[in-house]
């Protein structure tokens, strides 16, 4: 097939190379604008830019989508599908509508579950054991379209936000070349989504990763371990950010105190009470520093039972 791809982050950029390496045409590349990123606040290319031109792949990156300019490009194309993954714009009706096989999508879980931009790290918040792929054919909703094919993975206990994209995005593109194969075969079978049944994973912000010690160790664990690398999951000490990033859960009793009290230091963590449960926090990043082990933090910055986290 003749297709456009549209995509703008590494999971969009993954998928992209897939397609690239199979017998589809990719005739062009839709993302989003180089956008200020750093300290230094320099326009910085998407990774699907990057692979595009890497490959000699046109590149489009309109402000609006929905533009009547950028509705011209496309139809100018003429593709005989549209692929999109994570490209973060709505697409209109008439877009939807200019394929002869209409826009095909990759969607980051398992659909009606996780509708929205953030559903690989909400799998983890919420505690899930499984997620998944799924490829839908678009419709004007958000995520909402037809279900054509969908592929479950599991959620590690130990899995972050990190591993579980890069497992979600290795799978994201031989299931899309399994569907567009269905597609022109035309056994492709297209089943409604059960939107009685619908979950959304609202965006993600940089002050959610701030940490609430009344909650249970139990969700914080999963809290530092969703928010894994973006945005990250952080306290205060001394008026300081100190960022966590692993952590595990005990039991353990210790004499009542206030959430977010050290209650201990051994075995090479920090022993933080929550809600219920102690949080065992075992690798750290200080304000300014690199993150480390807390065992390596320890030997530069001892600490003693009855400080409090958290301002």
């Amino acid at each position: 097939m003749r297709a456009v791809f549209m995509g703008t982050p590494e999971i969009a950029a993954v998928i992209l190379e897939s397609l690239l390496a199979s017998e589809h045409e990719i005739i062009a590349v839709v993302t989003q604008p180089d956008r200020p990123k750093g300290r230094g606040k320099e326009l910085a290319k998407s990774p699907v830019k990057l692979v595009a031109e890497k490959h000699g792949i046109p590149v489009l990156q309109p402000e609006r989508i929905k533009a009547p300019e950028a509705v011209a490009q496309l139809k100018e194309l003429a593709p005989d599908v549209i692929l999109v993954a994570a490209f973060g714009q709505i697409i209109s009706k008439e877009i939807l509508e200019l394929p002869k096989y209409g826009c095909i999508n990759v969607h980051a879980s398992l659909l009606p579950e996780y509708r929205g931009a953030a559903p690989i790290q909400w799998a983890i918040l919420d505690g899930k054991e499984k997620t998944g792929i799924t490829i839908m054919r678009m419709d004007e909703g958000i995520d909402t379209g037809d279900i054509i094919c969908a592929e479950e993975i599991p959620i590690s206990p130990e899995e972050t936000g990190g591993s579980l994209h890069d497992k979600l995005a290795a799978a994201g593109g031989p299931l899309l070349l399994s569907a567009l194969r269905q597609i022109e075969e035309g056994t492709a079978v297209y089943t409604p989504q059960n939107h009685e049944a619908h979950t959304y994973a609202k965006m993600l912000r940089k002050e959610m990763g701030r940490l609430n010690f009344t909650d249970s160790a139990k969700v914080l664990e999963r809290w530092i371990r969703g928010l894994n690398p973006w945005p990250s999951a952080y306290t205060y000490r001394d008026g300081k950010t100190i960022k966590f990033w692993s952590a595990s859960v005990s039991y353990e009793k210790f004499d009542a105190c206030p959430c977010g009290t050290l209650v201990s230091v051994k075995d090479g963590m920090l022993w933080i009470m929550t809600g219920d449960g102690i949080l065992q926090v075992k690798e750290l990043q200080p304000e300014g520093k690199r993150r480390m082990t807390t065992e390596e933090f320890l030997r530069g910055y001892p600490l003693e039972p009855g400080m409090v986290f958290g301002s």
